[in-house]
């Protein structure tokens, strides 16, 4: 049996790492070497596409424009991918090239678009009086079923690091084989959760932060204001888009909020951002469409695939509780693009993942890797936060 064919495994790996950037990024690889392999092999986008772009000259100027884009503003993220790659074994610019995603065919006018890529990805925000609860599916092609897992890191430096001189960082991420943390569910140890819904715009830029990298620079915030600071990337601007959806678990507003980040326009240096605020008694649901920015879109697939999981959203009175967001993210109704992706084929372009919970009263996150209706989660974690 083929890497390739392996149907859904009922395991979360589950690594706990502490040290410098590097240090962690060379944890992971070294302990998910075969499976980062083993991913670089079956990736459509990597090899059908960015490797072949690479190789030309237009492509080796927007990956190097690109990269040293994010040299000079998270030199610290660099080093932790590096270490992934020498820990793994496999190489720096591949691993690059997939946290580029599809700035690169964009930025160099590339006319065969990349028909494989991920369609999907639903969080759901409940913010009231008795509950505080996100929940996310991560959706992705299926090659990469079996193909994640989720990073407890510590990180302690000696000096404070990149743009924002942070020292310390301490969090749970799920991440893609060879990805670094952030571009999915997470939270930190300033009681901040996030996740993540791509967003694919017409027009991308190289040169600019790759969203990949704001979201790992996320990670690091300990307040509202710093996150939006992050996310604007003052000076530079993001190259591509994507939704946020985040809260604080001791923010005394109790706001949650939904973040659209859109790519720089023009000659502007910062990203384009909508921000929309979910107040007590409010509730969120987002999936892979611009809702609120006017801009064209690109991937037509993840267009209609949003369009249908919303609708599925729209058939159930307004999400209130915790079970309410399970029952809903289990929903396998609405044909070919419903929300919980599982049709037991592997010929199925794209399928749900796994699904996490994160109760922000609790401060606990609850994992699966199955369907959340009819399944109990492999794992309710504590969330470790700092003491103030």
């Amino acid at each position: 049996m083929t890497a390739k064919n392996i149907p859904r495994r009922q395991a979360i790996p589950i690594l706990y790492t502490r040290g410098t950037h590097y240090d962690v990024g060379f944890d992971m690889g070294r302990t998910f070497a075969s499976m980062i392999k083993n991913f670089l092999l079956l990736s459509g986008p990597l090899n059908d596409v960015y490797l072949p772009l690479y190789a030309t000259e237009k492509g080796k100027n927007a990956y190097n424009e690109t990269l040293e884009t994010v040299k000079n503003s998270f030199p610290q993220y660099i080093r932790e991918l590096e270490g992934v790659a020498e820990g793994a074994q496999v190489e720096f610019h591949k691993l690059f090239l997939l946290h580029m995603d599809d700035i690169l065919p964009q930025s160099v006018k590339h006319l065969n678009t990349i028909k494989k890529q991920p369609v999907g990805c639903s969080t759901i925000i409940v913010n009231n009086d008795k509950e505080r609860v996100l929940g996310h599916t991560e959706d992705a092609l299926t090659e990469t079923l079996n193909h994640y897992y989720f990073v407890v890191a510590h990180i302690i430096n000696d000096t404070p690091q990149g743009k924002y001189n942070v020292k310390e960082e301490r969090f749970m991420s799920l991440c893609y084989a060879g990805h670094l943390p952030g571009y999915t569910m997470n939270y930190n140890h300033h009681g901040m959760v996030f996740s993540i819904n791509t967003l694919s715009a017409e027009v991308l830029r190289s040169g600019k932060t790759p969203r990949h990298f704001l979201t790992r620079a996320l990670l690091s915030a300990d307040s509202t204001d710093q996150a939006m600071k992050i996310i604007r990337d003052a000076g530079v601007g993001a190259g591509d888009g994507c939704s946020i959806n985040m809260c604080f678990i001791n923010d005394p507003s109790n706001l949650c909020y939904n973040i659209e980040m859109a790519p720089t326009e023009g000659n502007r240096k910062e990203s384009t951002l909508n921000i929309r605020k979910i107040e007590t008694g409010d509730h969120s649901y987002h999936a892979n469409k611009y809702e609120r920015i006017e801009i064209e879109q690109a991937n037509q697939t993840m267009i209609d695939s949003s369009v249908s999981r919303m609708n599925t959203f729209a058939t159930y009175e307004p999400a209130k509780s915790k079970q309410d967001i399970i029952t809903m993210l289990g929903d396998c109704s609405g044909g070919e693009h419903c929300v919980f992706r599982e049709n037991g084929s592997m010929n199925q372009e794209v399928k749900t993942i796994a699904i996490g919970i994160f109760d922000l009263n609790e401060r606990t996150v609850a994992l699966y890797s199955d369907n959340p209706r009819n399944n109990e989660p492999h794992a309710v974690l504590p969330m470790i936060l700092k003491d103030n």
